[in-house]
């Protein structure tokens, strides 16, 4: 049987010059699942302040080149810090800097480059969420050492991707409120749940080489744990619609977000690391489904 890898070096990776393959799969650029969950909480806090819809479209359309440049750019930050630990866990062996297709200062090359353009995308935003993007480079740059440190990197992980929503809130509003607080602590225990369910697919390398994760300590018991992340992503993001003023169909609306984390739960099955990896993807349909439920929210 094949190692279990989340890799894929066919399809048009394949295809890109020699010279750029090890670039692109270390931008992850095969994968775009991480470009997405990192994206949405941003349109999340877009939706919520209800800006106009030519400004709403301005700020979606710089932050999915914002994500897709700084989920990039995080990924090479995640990878200079774990080369060595990745060449021990099967999942990872195969990355660029693990396996040495890439060498640490070619990286950082390429670092600078995504950062440059980042800087390019934040420009275009005001004075605030400026701020708070600048801030989240401190989370990017830390949140590798979380599972060297503490059983809980999948909580790190929640602040750092969960960051877009507050960042896509005080570009439109030039403000941050309590209704933009509740829909960033939504954004991290959707992250903290579905990252846990990523976990599962290094579970049993990382309990070898000594890193820690929510996977390891909730083990057989992450289902129940899934389920309150997920029934409190879902709690949070009704006060946030109603802080936000947003009409009544929101709430009934969020029954497809919820059904789809439901199905989650139900369905998880921690020892198939495939089935988890499929499971964590289809949080890109959820994430669209919370977006879908606030257009409704603003509209009717």
């Amino acid at each position: 049987m094949a190692a279990h890898t989340d890799i894929a070096e066919d399809g048009w990776i394949a295809r890109a010059p020699a010279s750029w393959r090890p670039y692109l799969l270390l931008a992850r650029a095969d994968r775009p699942i991480g470009t997405w969950l990192l994206f949405l909480p941003g349109l999340w806090g877009i939706l919520l302040a209800a800006p106009s819809w030519m400004e709403a479209l301005r700020l979606i359309f710089l932050f999915a080149v914002g994500s897709l440049v700084m989920r990039a750019a995080g990924c090479v930050v995640n990878d200079l810090w774990d080369r060595d630990i990745d060449r021990m866990v099967e999942r990872t062996a195969g990355r660029p800097l693990a396996s040495g297709a890439l060498l640490a200062r070619q990286a950082l090359v390429f670092l600078a480059v995504l950062l440059a353009l980042g800087l390019t995308v934040l420009l275009q935003l005001n004075p605030l969420a400026r701020a708070l993007g600048v801030a989240s480079l401190l989370l990017v740059a830390l949140y590798p050492l979380a599972k060297r440190i503490t059983w809980w990197p999948q909580l790190a992980m929640g602040f750092t991707f969960g960051l877009g929503a507050p960042i896509g809130y005080a570009a439109a509003t030039g403000r941050i409120d309590l209704a933009c607080a509740v829909i960033y602590a939504a954004a991290i225990l959707w992250d903290l749940g579905f990252d846990t369910i990523y976990a599962h697919q290094d579970r049993e390398d990382d309990a070898l080489i000594g890193m820690k994760s929510t996977a390891r300590l909730f083990g057989e018991q992450t289902a129940p744990f899934l389920a309150a992340c997920y029934g409190a992503t879902v709690l949070l993001l009704a006060l946030a619609g109603y802080l936000a003023g947003l009409s009544a169909m929101f709430y009934p609306a969020l029954a497809l977000p919820a059904g789809l984390l439901a199905r989650q739960v139900i369905t998880l099955d921690i020892h198939d690391p495939a089935h988890c990896l499929r499971l964590f993807r289809t949080n890109r349909e959820v994430g669209l489904a919370v977006g879908l439920a606030l257009l409704i929210g603003i509209l009717a």
